[in-house]
This record gives C-alpha cells, sequence and structure tokens, in this order.
C-alpha cells in the first residue's frame, strides 16, 4: 500500500495518475490489485517492471499531458510484443488523479493505517472511483464487445495485518525502514530523539514517545519487535518490556553472542523463565552473512522479518481456513 500512502503526499502538487493491474490470467509479474502512481517526473511502487512497466508509464504520462480524465481499461499480453515471455495477459486500469480529490485520497489512506479495509470500484464511465467501507473480493468486469466504457474493477484496500516495531532510529534502523516501507507491513518507527524520525518514508507511523517504554506498550497485540537503538542499556530496558507483555509474535535484538549471553543472564536474575528469554532471538539476521556495514546488517534483518511475516500470514490464513465445531 505504498501507493496509496504516496497519494495525498504527491497529489498536492499535481495531478497524477493511477495505474492498477485490474485482472490477470496465467502468469504475470504482479497481481490484481497492484498499483503504481505515475506523475511528470516521478514513478511510485511499481506494476512488476520491464516493459509492461515502461509501457504504462509512457501511457499515464501522455494522459497527464492531453488532460485525459476518463478512466481506461487496456489489455496486455505479455509475449514478444512487449519482449516479455511471462505468456499470460494483463489488464491495466488507468485512473487520472486530480487535486481536487485530495480530501478523499487524505481520508482514505488515514483510515488504511487505522486498520480499517475497503474497497473502491472503478468503471469506465465515471471519472471517480467510489468507496465502500465493506472488503469484497477483487473482480474486473470486462468490457462487452464494440464498448469501450462498458468494465468494472473492484478493489480491496487491505490494511497490512503485519504489523513491526522498529525500536532505533540509528544507522541500521533507518536502512532497515527504508528497505521495509515499500512493502506490505505496518511499520512503526520508535525513537524517543524524534527528530530523528522527521524524514520516515511515507506510510511509517512515527513513535517519537519520550519514554521509550511507552511505544512498547501501544504496539498492537500480535506484533513483532526489532530493537537495535544506540544505548545497551535501553535495549535491555525494551527487551524486558516486551517479555513482560509476552503477546507479540516475533521479538529481535540485535547485538553479539556476548551480548546474548549477558542479556539472558540478567533477564534470568529479573526472574524471566528459560521459556520467556527463548523467545528473545540475538543475534538477529539470517545467517551467511558477514559484512557489518549498515545496510548489510539491514538486509539481513529484513530478510528475517519476512520470513516471519509469511509466517505470520500463514498461520492467519490457517485459522480462517479451520473448520469450526459448536459444542
Amino acid at each position: 500500500m505504498n501507493w496509496l500512502a504516496a497519494i495525498p503526499l504527491r497529489l498536492a502538487q499535481g495531478p497524477l495518475v493511477l495505474v492498477t493491474v485490474a485482472g490477470v490470467r496465467g502468469s504475470a509479474p504482479r497481481e490484481a490489485g497492484a498499483s503504481m502512481l505515475v506523475g511528470p517526473d516521478f514513478v511510485e511502487d511499481t506494476i512488476g517492471g520491464g516493459h509492461l512497466e515502461w509501457e504504462a508509464i509512457a501511457e499515464a504520462r501522455a494522459r497527464l499531458l492531453t488532460a485525459h480524465l476518463t478512466p481506461a481499461l487496456r489489455h496486455f499480453p505479455l509475449a514478444a510484443s512487449l519482449g516479455q515471455c511471462c505468456g499470460g495477459v494483463v489488464w491495466l486500469a488507468f485512473e487520472t488523479l486530480l487535486p481536487e480529490d485530495l480530501t478523499v485520497w487524505q481520508q482514505r489512506a488515514a483510515s488504511n493505517a487505522d486498520g480499517i479495509p475497503s474497497t473502491r470500484r472503478l468503471s469506465g464511465t465515471a471519472r471517480c472511483c467510489e468507496w465502500s467501507g465493506e472488503e469484497q473480493p477483487g473482480r474486473l468486469q470486462l468490457p462487452a464487445a464494440g464498448s469501450e466504457h462498458d468494465w468494472q474493477m473492484l478493489q480491496p484496500v487491505r490494511p497490512p495485518t503485519f504489523c513491526l516495531s522498529v525500536h532505533g532510529a540509528g544507522h541500521v534502523g533507518r536502512a532497515l525502514v527504508q528497505i521495509l516501507a515499500p512493502l506490505a507491513i505496518r511499520l512503526r518507527w520508535c525513537d524517543a530523539r524524534a527528530e530523528l524520525l522527521a524524514d520516515a518514508p511515507a506510510g511509517v507511523e512515527c513513535v517519537g514517545e519520550s519514554d521509550p517504554l511507552e511505544a512498547v506498550m501501544g504496539a498492537p497485540a500480535g506484533s513483532s519487535h526489532v530493537v537495535l537503538t544506540h544505548d545497551h542499556a535501553l535495549d535491555l530496558a525494551l527487551s524486558e518490556a516486551i517479555l513482560t507483555r509476552g503477546d507479540f509474535h516475533w521479538f529481535g535484538l540485535i547485538g553479539s553472542q556476548s551480548k546474548r549471553t549477558r542479556f539472558r543472564q540478567e533477564l534470568a536474575r529479573r526472574g524471566f523463565t528459560p521459556g520467556q528469554i527463548a523467545r528473545m532471538q540475538t543475534p538477529i539476521g539470517i545467517e551467511g552473512i558477514r559484512d557489518k556495514a549498515p545496510q548489510a546488517i539491514a538486509i539481513a534483518v529484513a530478510a528475517q522479518i519476512l520470513q516471519q511475516r509469511e509466517r505470520a500470514l500463514a498461520a492467519l490464513r490457517d485459522t480462517a481456513t479451520c473448520p469450526r465445531h459448536s459444542g
């Protein structure tokens, strides 16, 4: 949902075009519902790259030059004509957004950030999309033969279900936030030095509490946490607060093996059980990467976080498909 968070910021500067993967048949670079923003001199997010995206950007910018306001649906076979060999078919919806639409998009971006799902309907017969407060399945109604505008797209706009709190705005924390911000994660960036959060990417929730422990208490139940502050004493205090809450999905702490030993001993002294302490993962990052540059550490940790996100989403899917039995 990086595109949704970016719309209010970009739309305040002038018109832009929202390009959405309205439908897919066969193999394609992105799934139905993926979107990107195109302006005269910028692109936010992606519909999969390659020649398909290049053609989409060119058409979007042509719409801006000609002030074309009616939504359009385009059909792209992913074959030799596009220099791509996916073999599938993609339908792209092109939608011009105007600064006069800014208030609506601000409200929708804010609702999504608050965890409220919705669905938008776009058709070839109306300039603007319509919104519903209910989440509906995505669907594309193709135009009837001989009718260019007789089509309709339903796009679910779902808030991310995986929430991660990044505690620390130092070199690694900053690099990690930059990597994760474009992904489908509810990202909370926490540091008492609020000025360090001023340039957070669009869609990132900045938590500049004067008491860093308040950032732990304010996290939704089931969240994940990664602690990488500038202060070992603060790392320990945050670790204690996270373990005390106990209702987290995953908790990682940056550090060496010696730091791990010291923290485990101190947490045991403070009354935590071996089972509780074992839930704190440190060191962090996928194995096999020895580079200690902040960006390299951030990449290794980001990969581990994505693994955790896959596990959390799989658990949600299993819960949703598990049959219920009445007592």
